[in-house]
């Protein structure tokens, strides 16, 4: 991407990024070009509340001519969640060129779209010379909706001067999304983590759809511009066209499904900014409720019905890949102890479940565990009994026992029950999301193909590198294609209110099934 290999080896994300920034300024400014983003401000859908625009992505980029709204067709919708699910959401899409005032359309019905809003639009220009492609400039457009009504289902329609959705001929193009219940009700969740721009990609999208998920979570390493995934410059093959094909095709699942995402080490692109999240910051809305928007903007937390999702960055721990190790100053554990002490103390919240990229416990032959994650997190979890951990980075699918301490405290066989209240943690790595598999030195066991093996060679990256270890904790273990499904039923006071956990081929076949339990509060 532009920094020699004898550089990007020593330097930081912040430092590759300011020699970027110093070799390519010239040549854009000389262009003539060089424009600081703008935003058209977004509003709330309720008539009185307050309107709030995203903070703006700031870039550079060549001054582009506008064509006629009438041949610009919106594409790459994608939602997220606000900081409360129940009455706010992000609707997010992508437009091939520049356009004049970009707005949404939503409402209750199809046929009654009144309620116009407008939408801010961030601009992202990639000067050639910076990875594999000529000059590109994208256009990300953003609405954020606050004062819905929980548990609701809105209609919504997405355009601009020319191009406006609730035009009989356009009427195809709205989409719809529901709002998290006021109240404690069953629902279903996804994951995964690491998919790209596959056919194995969309062949999961469309498997996802189907099990009509409340949300969906990206465990990150989203759609793969930056191939290494190094944290380094020096990656040539870096393309940020590639996010255009990735949005393009998870449209069908993620314009009527939130897709909240978790940013991994290919998700640092190092020209747009100095902790590489620029673009992301670009392309997605998520909720801001984390400790360090500047510097950690894929940490964040969110509630639906009894269950609080959070979203952790690990490149801020991550002994294996340290571009961005510690790049908090320790701000994101303290955060997330205070999530846990919060979301435990609360008495409508039953289930913790946590996500991010990079694995606590997997015996993958490419990346396998990261020391860093059990080093800072892997103590709270414990300590305040987290339900459930889901990771990506490691490609392929593997499930653990229940482990407490770096130690199995309860072997767990497909189709058993976990009580983490007195047992321990289980975690899942839903790493085949789409991109090329890894590699087990394990045999594969799976629902209808079980081998245990109680011991198992692998290693963790540490601060002093690799240490090889043989686990024990290594119980479900599949390489192919798949993603996790979670089905949450809550239950009265005192009794047992459950997670199911699925992991389900590319196929549609169950590979792996297990119950999580605790006591309703």
């Amino acid at each position: 991407m532009g920094v020699p290999d004898q550089l990007a080896d020593r330097m930081s994300m912040a430092e590759q990024h300011e020699y970027l920034r110093s070799r390519f300024s010239r040549r854009t400014m000389m262009r003539g070009g060089a424009v600081t983003l703008g935003a058209v401000v977004g509003g709330a859908f309720v008539p009185g509340a307050t309107a709030r625009a995203a903070v703006p992505t700031r870039s550079t980029a060549p001054s582009a001519q506008k064509v006629d709204g009438r041949l610009v067709a919106p594409f790459g919708r994608h939602l997220a969640y606000g900081n409360d699910p129940r009455t706010e959401m992000t609707v997010s899409w992508q437009v091939p060129v520049a356009v004049d005032k970009p707005f949404l359309r939503i409402g209750a019905h199809p046929w009654d779209l009144s309620h116009r809003i407008g939408a801010e639009v961030r601009t992202l220009y990639t000067p050639a010379g910076v990875g594999a492609s000529a000059d590109r400039t994208q256009y990300y457009v953003h609405a954020k909706l606050a004062g819905l009504k929980p548990g609701r289902t809105y209609y919504y329609g997405v355009g601009h001067a020319g191009f406006d959705p609730a035009e009989p001929h356009l009427l195809g193009t709205l989409g719809t999304f529901t709002t998290a219940p006021a109240h404690k009700a069953p629902f279903t969740f996804t994951a995964f983590g690491d998919q790209g721009v596959s056919y194995h990609g969309l062949a999961n999208d469309a498997l996802i759809l189907g099990q009509n998920p409340a949300f969906h979570l990206h465990a990150g390493d989203i759609a793969y511009a930056d191939p290494s995934g190094a944290g380094k410059t020096a990656d040539t093959g870096f393309d940020a066209r590639t996010w255009d094909q990735f949005l393009a095709q998870t449209e069908s699942v993620a314009k009527s499904v939130p897709w909240m995402v978790s940013y991994g080490n290919h998700d640092m692109e190092a020209w747009y900014s100095p902790n590489g999240y620029g673009g992301e910051e670009a392309r997605f809305t998520l909720p801001d409720n984390g400790p360090d928007k500047k510097n950690l903007p894929g940490v964040y937390s969110f509630v639906h019905g009894n269950t609080a999702i959070i979203s952790l960055d690990p490149n801020d721990v991550s002994f294996e890949i340290p571009a961005n190790l510690g790049i908090s100053g320790g701000t994101q554990t303290k955060w997330f102890e205070t999530q846990l002490k919060k979301y435990r103390a609360a008495k409508d919240i039953d289930f913790v479940v946590v996500f991010f990229h990079h694995c606590a416990y997997c015996t993958s032959t490419a990346h396998a565990s990261e020391g860093g994650v059990r080093q800072e997190w892997v103590p709270l979890f414990e300590k305040y009994q987290v339900d459930l951990v889901i990771n990506g980075h490691n490609h392929q699918y593997e499930r653990t026992d229940v482990i407490k301490g770096d130690t199995v405290t309860k072997k767990l066989p497909i189709g058993g029950t976990a009580y983490p209240e007195t047992e321990g943690v289980v975690y899942v790595t839903a790493g085949a999301a789409g991109r090329s598999l890894y590699a087990f030195t394990a045999p594969d066991s799976y629902e209808g193909h079980e081998h245990e093996v109680d011991a198992v060679a692998s290693f963790v990256n540490t601060k002093d590198g690799k240490v090889n270890e043989t686990v024990a904790w290594s119980r479900v273990r599949y390489l192919n294609y798949s993603f996790l499904r979670v089905d949450v039923t809550p239950a009265p006071k005192g009794h047992y209110t459950t997670l199911t956990v699925q992991g389900i081929a590319e196929t549609g076949d169950r590979i792996d099934h297990f119950t999580v339990a605790r006591r309703a509060k």
